[in-house]
């Protein structure tokens, strides 16, 4: 039985972009999965396939959950992989949202299972979405680095290449799949404060999803991230200022991030053209409201 369970095949997708996101190792402060989750709710994503789990998961190291359905039947939930598709019509493209968690083994299968959805559905680029716990102060704005498999969409990113060697996750499996298969693709990380790792991170889901509607093109309304990424701010600094030793190192980590910046050139800053386009390109997605 083929791992990729079709419940529907949408039909006139426009120029669809897949965006992934999984959770485990490669979602620190599940800043990744809030971005993609943010997002398909934004844009009412629909749900039309999975990824079936019994060739991907050590149900020991991620187990199924049990509920009670009508108050005595015991019902089991496996993890699936779920694929939902967001139509956005004043965008110049729709978009593909696979989201689950990180599987357990055969990696390139399933990175298979991926690469033949996306050559299903016509997608034009696969974007993985990641983070990682870093020594970044979280006073200062999130850090996204990012590659891509070819310069023109390295320049779309915009963002510094991380130069990263060493262990990886799926993310990073699934981008070289990618580029393999000739599918053009990118991959975005952002870098989140280490010892606020056991919260939810809206600062960094908010940074990321903001450097990703510049690689695709769609843009949301992000308001009530934003009101969270204040109110994460506003409870961690709070705590911060009650711990005298954890208070010094985030300021350390503040003059080392001081030092380490260096003044912006002018030649790479966008021009007010480029502004203006990104700012038309959002209202017409708000619609004549």
């Amino acid at each position: 039985m083929q791992p990729l369970r079709w419940e529907r095949r949408p039909d006139g997708l426009r120029a669809p972009a897949l965006v992934c996101a999984f959770k485990g190792w490669n979602d620190a402060g599940d800043a990744a999965s809030t971005a993609l989750t943010f997002l398909g709710a934004s844009l009412g994503a629909e749900r039309f396939a999975t990824i079936d789990p019994e060739e991907f998961y050590d149900f020991q190291a991620t187990r199924p959950n049990v509920s009670i359905v009508d108050g005595d039947t015991r019902e089991i939930t496996w993890p699936e992989v779920e694929i939902y598709e967001a139509r956005v019509p004043r965008a110049p493209r729709d978009l593909i949202l696979l989201a689950g968690v990180e599987p357990s083994m055969r990696w390139r299968t399933f990175c298979e299972t991926v690469i033949d959805l996306a050559e299903a559905m016509g997608a034009q680029m696969v974007v993985t979405l990641g983070a990682l716990l870093a020594d970044v102060p979280h006073t200062r704005p999130v850090n996204v680095s990012g590659l891509a498999s070819d310069e023109s969409l390295m320049d779309r990113l915009g963002v510094p290449n991380p130069g990263y060697e060493g262990p990886t996750g799926i993310v990073g499996v699934l981008h070289s799949a990618c580029a393999a298969a000739g599918i053009p693709s990118a991959s975005l990380w952002a870098s989140v404060p280490h010892y606020v790792a056991v919260v939810p991170n809206p600062k960094g889901a908010l940074a990321t999803l903001r450097q990703l509607e510049r690689v695709i093109g769609v843009t949301v309304d992000a308001s009530e991230l934003e009101a969270a990424a204040v109110e994460y701010d506003r409870q961690v600094n709070r705590a911060v200022e009650m711990d005298p030793d954890v208070q010094a190192f985030v300021e350390r980590l503040e003059r080392e991030a001081s030092e380490s910046e260096a003044a912006p050139n002018p030649k790479d800053l966008p021009s007010g053209d480029v502004i203006a386009r990104e700012f038309q390109r959002f209202l017409r997605q708000r619609g004549p409201e």
